[in-house]
């Protein structure tokens, strides 16, 4: 729930975690509170730049444990910390409260039109699109949140629309939406949330506070748990924004050809109907807009095909953390042969029934690598195939560049986190490109952060 920076002063507070939330808080607070004592929880790595970033802050160069939370009247805890620890359990019966730079936003910018967009896969590629459509249209435009901009770096922003990307740990910190988008759910960061039944009721969590609900109509699961939302409304039937044959429709209107999307995948052209589908709940024409699509600038790690080298076409989709990703990311080659690399982060997610669907549609070859590749390959083998076995990223490279026919893809689509090896998925992507042949530096970043 929101919370006002009010609420924090005079009060003894803590800062959780040094990653992109946590500068924003620090920054935050500096500015909105400027004689405020705050102590920050970093690694040691992070704690002379820390220090040299935020004089006015004490720093702790270790994780917190339940005596320390507990000393603070309010932790601001970075998203990726789990709100389910133990130590947060203690804390918060000792009558510590704990919060987030989302929360703070919403606390500060009560008077922001806001569109929160969610889901399990495609989040930021339809916020992406929302607010690409948004300015097509000339709305001043803010993208943020999740997809790589922290929501306290644009305190003071000034826009017509905010479209803020928020993950499943951040959907229940939002404060009123005018519209919410949930573009799928399924099963994903168990390690976080802990049982998948919670990982869902923390992801709905999203469209309590939004007076439009937006939901995918190919999920049965999202239909079903949306079901109460007095202004519920779905994308992807055939009354309103879909794909088919090739195309996207708005009812039985063909709208604009698949052809024209610079995105590959049929789960794309689902991302786009998704994303028009919002701005006309918005008010916007979207059928005057439509044809700014082909104009997207597709996001970095996302099917991102870094060119040929020795005869194979080379995909970066480092950002597929689920198995239902790395599905869509097969299914965008179109029968191209590939060389598949699989595995990262082991979270204990169940790869039974995409084991089940790859021994109807292998690739060329499948390399499970990372610590969860036992995980993975057992699968997959108890589904009569063959996986290759590599213990890490480099040496699953270079054996996709020798078991990968000439003339197919080397596809990076894991369906799991990075960070056994990398500190993110943009990392990660870095570090595919560089074993591939490519430079790095020529990936890019997001396009389209911030005000415009």
């Amino acid at each position: 729930m929101p919370v006002r920076f009010a609420d924090l002063a005079g009060r003894r507070v803590a800062v959780w975690g040094y990653g992109r939330e946590g500068r924003a808080a620090l920054g935050a607070l500096r500015q909105r509170l400027p004689g405020l004592a705050v102590t920050l929880w970093c690694r040691p790595d992070e704690a002379d730049p820390a220090r040299a970033a935020y004089p006015h802050a004490h720093i702790v160069a270790q994780a917190p444990v339940a005596a320390d939370l507990a000393a603070f009247d309010w932790v601001i805890k970075s998203p990726g910390i789990s709100a389910y620890r133990p130590e947060i359990d203690a804390a918060r019966s000792a009558g510590t409260r704990f919060t987030s730079g989302t929360a703070l936003w919403f606390g500060a910018r009560a008077d922001a039109r806001v569109a929160a967009v969610t889901g399990t896969k495609g989040k930021s590629t339809t916020s992406a699109l929302l607010a690409h459509l948004a300015r097509a249209a000339g709305w001043r435009t803010a993208l943020a949140g999740n997809i790589g901009l922290p929501l306290l770096d644009l305190l003071d922003g000034d826009a017509a629309l905010w479209v803020i990307e928020l993950s499943s740990f951040q959907t229940g910190e939002a404060g009123p939406v005018e519209l919410a988008l949930i573009t799928n759910l399924f099963e994903e960061h168990l390690d976080w949330h802990g049982t998948v039944e919670r990982y869902r009721s923390d992801k709905l969590r999203l469209a309590d506070v939004a007076r439009t609900l937006l939901v995918n109509a190919g999920q049965p699961v999202l239909l079903q748990a949306t079901a109460a939302h007095p202004q519920r409304h779905v994308f992807g039937d055939t009354g309103g924004w879909h794909v088919r044959d090739d195309a996207l429709w708005r009812a039985g209107r063909r709208v604009l050809e698949r052809a024209l999307l610079p995105l590959p995948g049929l789960h794309n052209a689902h991302n786009a109907c998704a994303a028009l589908a919002a701005f006309e709940r918005l008010g916007g024409d979207a059928l005057e807009v439509a044809p700014a699509l082909a104009r997207f600038r597709g996001l970095p790690h996302r099917l991102q095909r870094l060119g040929e080298r020795e005869g194979l076409l080379w995909v970066d989709d480092s950002i597929s953390t689920t198995p239902e990703a790395t599905r869509a990311a097969l299914q965008s080659l179109a029968g191209r042969p590939a060389g598949l690399i699989l595995g990262g982060h082991d979270r204990g997610l169940d790869w039974t029934d995409f084991a089940r669907w790859l021994a109807v549609h292998a690739p060329a070859c499948t390399i499970a690598q990372g610590a969860g590749a036992a995980r993975i390959a057992a699968a997959l083998q108890a589904q009569g195939l063959a996986p290759l076995r590599a213990p890490d990223l480099e040496a699953a490279v270079a054996l996709a560049r020798r078991h990968t026919p000439a003339g197919g893809a080397v596809l990076l689509s894991p369906g799991a986190p990075s960070f056994d090896q990398f500190r993110d998925y943009a990392e990660r992507g870095r570090a595919f490109a560089r074993w591939a042949g490519f430079d790095p530096a020529q990936i890019g970043e997001i396009a389209g952060l911030g005000v415009a």
